[in-house]
């Protein structure tokens, strides 16, 4: 050891009674180089981590092919997402490298984050397409309804649980929480509150907008520690930096603006009126396609909150067609969750064409998109999956138009019957 050397090995700083230093074998280190080594030590500790996190990305027609297997149609939206996820993974894969470059180096560049925003009807698959992305990345994911976001201070979820909620989901894996994927759920329903609402406290509406602000660009966000995590005992810092935040909503009425828009300021009657800029009802549009920051703007949400979700993705209204192949074609459709169940009696569940029409029709009329499709079935099934399991030898119940129109049954065809002897459920 060496005794005579009375000042950092390192930084140079003299020995003294508020800076004592470590000895070691050929040298001295003071305090806040041991904190520098230490945090340099954990730098390669988390990059050593992110290359362990971080896998190739598919390319984005594979993340389009692997899309379809979960969701029918939507080709537009598919394509816009799946390079959006492949450049933020790409961009990751930049930010996990050592940054050996200096400010004034022109080769250095910043790839900045680019969230998504997604616009569509309620039940076109908007979280499905979020799920649906974090498994094809293998990352964590998690969904916030943001009607249940308020202000700091109010009663309510404030935005930094979103933040806990992920790293839950990350199994408290801080490096695995940064890279993980947020769905913004409902984020239409924080579009700021009109005149009439004028003197009352906007707690989650355009505040909650003015709060995600930060989270969503990225900033450091202090969790508390839970029992179990391998942090215990300290607040746990989470980077939003390389966080995919993905909003939804449906935006009821933003079809209404944007036909408006196309209408611009030109009277539509009286002799000022120009006969060819007068759109017709067949012209006016009834998707999302072609909505721009100025339409959302005039929808309530603020000019800094649009900034933030660069990419937007937008879904068109479901046809019957288009429900017909929800039901039957996804590798989780609802029909094969049924058979499935049916499988498991013995007996082969079969639906008729024009049954599988009306099922979709009907959900149609329920004006809730996909999500009607499951309550259609388990009325037009219930009485079936009731009497089932109490009768013996059935082999096949079959499923035609009438039955779904509630002018017929469910036929149940038994072993030994001929195809023309059949019984009804119920």
């Amino acid at each position: 050891m060496v005794k005579d050397i009375h000042e950092c090995s390192f930084c140079g700083e003299p020995k003294a009674p508020e800076r004592p230093l470590i000895a070691g074998r050929d040298g001295q280190i003071c305090e806040a180089c041991t904190k520098l080594a230490m945090q340099i030590v954990d730098n390669w500790g988390r990059a050593r981590e992110d290359d362990q996190l971080l896998s190739p990305p598919p390319v984005p027609m594979k993340i389009k092919d692997m899309m379809d297997r979960y969701i029918i149609g939507q080709d537009g939206a598919k394509e816009t997402l799946a390079v959006a996820v492949y450049n933020h993974f790409k961009r990751l894969a930049v930010e996990s490298i050592p940054k050996q470059s200096t400010i004034d180096d022109d080769s250095r560049v910043e790839v900045d984050k680019s969230n998504i925003l997604l616009l569509g009807p309620s039940g076109t698959g908007k979280t499905l397409f979020a799920r649906t992305l974090a498994r094809i990345a293998g990352v964590p994911f998690v969904i916030a309804d943001a009607t249940s976001l308020t202000q700091a201070g109010y009663v309510g979820d404030d935005v930094e649980s979103i933040i806990e909620r992920l790293l839950e989901a990350a199994d408290g894996n801080v490096g695995l929480a940064e890279w993980g994927i947020v769905y913004l759920d409902e984020v239409d329903k924080l579009a700021k509150q009109g005149a009439s609402a004028h003197g009352t406290r906007d707690v989650s509406g355009e505040g909650v907008q003015q709060a995600l602000l930060k989270l969503v660009e990225g900033s450091t966000v202090k969790v508390a520690s839970k029992q179990g995590r391998k942090h215990d005992n300290k607040d746990l810092s989470i980077d939003t930096r390389n966080i995919l935040f993905i909003a939804g909503g449906a935006f009821d009425g933003m079809v209404e603006l944007i036909n408006e828009r196309g209408k611009g300021d030109q009277p539509s009657i009286g002799f000022g009126a120009d006969m060819t800029k007068i759109s017709s009802a067949k012209d006016e549009v009834k998707s999302y396609t072609g909505v721009t920051p100025g339409d959302l703007k005039r929808f309530g949400l603020i000019p800094e909150f649009i900034g933030r979700f660069p990419i937007v993705a937008t879904l068109d209204p479901l046809t019957v067609e288009d429900m017909v192949a929800i039901l039957t074609q996804p590798k989780d459709a609802l029909i094969k969750q049924y058979q499935y169940l049916f499988e498991h009696e013995g007996v082969e569940l079969v639906f008729s064409d024009d049954a599988l029409k009306e099922i979709a029709q009907k959900a149609l009329d329920m004006e809730t998109g996909a999500r009607g499709l499951r309550g259609v079935l388990e009325g037009l099934l219930q009485r079936t999956m009731f009497e089932l399991p109490s009768h013996e030898g059935v082999v096949r119940c079959e499923v035609d138009r009438d039955a779904v129109l509630g002018e017929g049954k469910v036929e149940m065809i038994f072993a030994k019957e001929k195809p023309s002897q059949k019984k009804s459920a119920g």
